[in-house]
């Protein structure tokens, strides 16, 4: 059994974790596909055990998790890492996700899936709606700068290992534009909170 659930994806700097923790305001269980992969990465993590057979103890941090610095350089850098990485990855992301929806209370949940757009279908029978965060990508840059200090160089190059802004919107079904301020994004999601009330109440529980 699992509730209506809506997958909130964006780009980064998009605002996807403000737009969750307001969501969590009024009452929705967020569950964050990040806090799987760091929960599955940590030591003694239930992804460990295959990720050092994939890349050998070199990927392993003191403390024995991932190292997420190693590894976050060496999949930017080589396409086939980030694709074996993935495959260990993500069905133990989703089958985790997956149990999670199935202990939700709330009427409806909110699952934040980042990389929705690049992960084609890997969500589609536990997910009812997709909610994109967009704004413009020079307002991506500037808060990335601004939250992480990265240069524009880095974040752009991120950006560009990511699917474009036309296919996140190519996904949607529902878009918050988060351009303004704090009471301008909260004013949004109150309105899709109300609007995902109604389709959760007309769905029944599968």
């Amino acid at each position: 059994m699992r509730p209506f659930t809506v997958a909130l994806t964006g780009g980064i700097g998009s605002g996807k974790s403000a737009v969750a923790e307001l969501f969590s305001h009024h009452g929705v269980d967020v569950i964050d596909t990040d806090r799987i992969a760091h929960v599955l990465t940590a030591p003694d993590g239930a992804a460990m055990s295959e990720i050092i057979e994939g890349f050998g103890p070199v990927s392993v941090a003191l403390g024995g998790g991932l190292d997420r610095a190693w590894m976050r350089a060496l999949v930017f850098e080589d396409a086939s890492a980030r694709r074996r990485l993935e495959a260990i990855l993500h069905p133990l992301i989703r089958a985790e996700a997956a149990h999670q929806l199935s202990r939700s209370i709330s009427p409806y949940a909110l699952l934040v899936v980042p990389l929705l757009a690049e992960t084609t279908g890997a969500y589609d029978d536990i997910v009812d709606r997709v909610l994109v965060v967009d704004c413009a990508e020079t307002t991506q840059v500037r808060r990335v700068v601004e939250r992480n200090g990265y240069s524009e160089a880095a974040i752009r190059a991120i950006m560009a290992s990511q699917a474009s802004r036309a296919m996140r919107l190519d996904i949607a079904d529902d878009v918050i534009e988060n351009e303004g301020d704090r009471n301008a994004l909260a004013a949004q999601v109150a309105r899709f909170h109300l609007r995902y009330l109604e389709l959760a109440a007309l769905r029944p529980l599968s």
